[in-house]
C-alpha cells in the first residue's frame, strides 16, 4: 500500500478546470518528483494533500487514513509537512527559536505564543531545534536572525522547521528556486541524505538536474492531467512529456 495515495482527484476554479481525474501513490521511503509547465496543477495538487483545497471528487488518503476535509493543523499533526516555494518564517526570531516553536507545536499538537518564555521548559526542544538545524547545515546560525539569512538558508531553516515536525512525508515546492549554484547543489545534498534515512519526499521542481538527480519516481502533469508517471529514465524518453514540458532538452 502507497504511503499517500491520491485517487481520480478533480478541482475547478470559476469553471477552469485545474485537475481532471488525477492519480497519484507515493511510497513510503521514496523521493517522488512531480512536474509540469506552469499552470499544470502542481501547486492545487500539494494544496490538495495539505488540506489548503478541497477537491470536487476524489480521495486522498495518508497511511489508509482519509485527508480530505482535514484542517491544514491537523494533516500536520499526522506526519505530512511542506516546504513552500516563499519561505514561511518568523523573521524577527533567531534560526534556533523558529525552530524549537515547531518542536514545540509538535509537542503539544497547537502553536502557543508563550513558548519562548520558559527556557527550563524548552531544553528537550530546544536540543531538538539544533539536531534539525545541524542536519540542514545551519549548525553555525543557530543565533543568527532569521531576516538576515541568504534566500538559500532560509530555504534551509524552512526545511529544519518541517523536520522538527518529525514528519513522515515531506513536501517540496520548489525547494532550490531562486538559489545560487552552491546553494543549490547544498540543497540537493542534504535531500539526498534525508532520503538516504528513508523520508519520504514529494519534490515539485523546475530544475530537471535537480530532479534527475533526486527522484526515484516522476508523475508529469500538464493542464490538469497526469500524462506519464514512472521512473526518471521512463520519463526522459516519453515523448509526450517532451513535447508538454521537456522540449527535448534531456534527450
Amino acid at each position: 500500500m502507497a504511503l499517500l495515495d491520491v485517487h481520480s482527484v478533480s478541482k475547478s476554479f470559476g469553471g477552469l478546470a485545474a485537475l481532471s481525474n488525477v492519480d497519484l501513490q507515493v511510497e513510503a521511503g521514496r523521493a517522488h518528483a512531480i512536474i509540469g509547465p506552469n499552470g499544470a496543477g502542481k501547486s492545487t495538487l500539494v494544496n490538495t494533500i495539505t488540506g489548503r483545497e478541497i477537491p470536487d471528487t476524489g480521495t486522498v488518503t495518508f497511511d489508509g487514513a482519509p485527508l480530505v476535509g482535514c484542517q491544514p493543523h491537523e494533516i500536520v499533526q499526522r506526519g505530512i509537512a511542506r516546504v513552500f516555494q516563499t519561505p514561511e518564517i518568523f523573521h524577527d526570531m533567531s534560526c534556533v527559536e523558529n525552530v524549537t516553536v515547531a518542536a514545540l507545536a509538535h509537542r503539544d499538537g497547537a502553536f502557543k505564543l508563550n513558548f519562548l518564555q520558559h527556557p527550563r521548559k524548552l531544553r528537550a526542544q530546544r536540543e531538538s531545534a539544533e539536531n534539525c538545524l545541524a542536519r540542514v547545515g545551519l549548525q553555525d546560525k543557530l543565533d543568527a536572525r532569521a531576516e538576515h539569512l541568504s534566500r538559500g538558508d532560509k530555504r534551509r531553516l524552512e526545511l529544519a522547521i518541517c523536520l522538527a515536525n518529525q514528519p513522515r512525508l515531506l513536501l517540496l515546492d520548489e525547494p532550490t528556486a531562486g538559489m545560487a549554484q552552491h546553494d543549490t547543489q547544498g540543497t540537493v545534498e542534504v535531500l539526498r541524505d534525508l532520503a538516504r534515512e528513508g523520508m519520504t519526499q514529494i519534490v515539485i521542481e523546475h530544475d530537471m538536474d535537480v530532479v534527475f538527480s533526486l527522484a526515484e519516481q516522476i508523475t508529469v502533469l500538464h493542464q490538469g492531467s497526469v500524462i506519464a508517471s514512472g521512473s526518471p529514465d521512463a520519463v526522459r524518453e516519453n515523448e509526450a512529456v517532451h513535447e508538454a514540458y521537456l522540449g527535448g532538452a534531456h534527450e
